[in-house]
């Protein structure tokens, strides 16, 4: 019974063959660099050392010593917590809405949808453009109607709340589109039982539908903690972390330490630290949040 015969064999070479190719990609181009990185952590490598000197976990004591990783650490959770929560609140209510069967919703759906299609760069220097001081669209539809103009991006008070918006405006109409997903799936009889009952429209989505989103509402901010981020492309066009690392986050401050002042050994440390940490988080929504989710409608 244990053995496999020739046919099953050959069915089994051939499955393993055609994930190779994904397989070695993801180890080439993921877990090697990962490993690496942490390899490197514990060595000094910069312009000062331009060999590679052990430095043992002293990479690691120095940047938690440091003010700035701490500043950038909190603008990095207010940018993610931030993002992650005004996108999906407004995803999931812009798809209930839409589910309603308003009219033109297809149009609706491809303008929401839309921003999701632009290359984050390109949509970064839109509103760069957009919050530009005097000349940019912003000021000039506050000057335009007789209101005082804000230093959008050159104030440690706005800007990184600039970034919060272009981020949800971003994403916003992918999660919308799943979440619309979620609400086909959930069955109609349930919710006309409930109008019966005398159930009105905040206690049917409450008690029916947003359980029912449970998965999918899960895997929306999975997603949604990847993409918050992936925001080096906005930071980097729009402010490169000013005014006064007011909007540095973390993959641009990796970016500062590994690239910009070719200090390996910290930015390796940076990386290791960010990829223990979200492993660490994701370990734990899946062993608390994950268990109480329902995969079945």
């Amino acid at each position: 019974m244990g053995l496999l015969s020739n046919r099953q064999r050959s069915n089994l070479i051939k499955s393993y063959l055609y994930i190779l190719p994904a397989f070695l990609f993801l180890l080439i181009f993921t877990y090697y660099p990962i490993f690496y990185a942490i390899f490197i952590s514990f060595f000094r490598w910069s312009t000062d050392y331009p060999q590679k000197v052990f430095a043992g976990v002293q990479n690691y004591v120095e940047i938690l010593k440091g003010d700035l990783f701490w500043k950038v650490a909190w603008n990095t959770l207010l940018y993610s917590v931030s993002t992650i929560f005004i996108s999906m609140a407004l995803g999931l209510f812009l798809a209930v809405q839409i589910n309603k069967k308003v009219r033109a919703s297809g149009v609706f759906k491809v303008a929401l949808f839309y921003p999701m299609m632009i290359p984050l760069a390109a949509a970064a220097l839109i509103w760069l453009w957009i919050y530009i001081p005097t000349y940019g669209l912003l000021d000039h539809l506050l000057s335009g109607l007789g209101l005082p103009t804000l230093p959008w991006l050159n104030s440690t008070e706005t800007a990184l709340w600039c970034i919060v918006a272009v981020g949800v405006w971003k994403h916003v109409g992918y999660y919308m589109i799943l979440f619309l997903a979620g609400l086909y799936n959930v069955p109609s009889e349930l919710l006309d039982a409930a109008t019966v009952e005398g159930a009105g429209g905040f206690h049917r989505f409450w008690r029916i539908t947003f359980p029912l989103l449970s998965s999918y509402t899960f895997f929306v901010f999975i997603i949604n903690i990847v993409d918050s981020l992936q925001s080096i492309d906005l930071v980097y066009i729009m402010t490169q972390g000013r005014p006064a690392d007011a909007t540095n986050l973390m993959v641009y401050y990796i970016y500062q330490q590994a690239f910009r002042y070719w200090n390996m050994g910290v930015g390796s440390t940076l990386t290791s630290m960010l990829t223990i940490f979200l492993l660490i988080c994701v370990a734990v929504i899946f062993s608390t949040i994950g268990r109480r989710i329902y995969y079945e409608v």
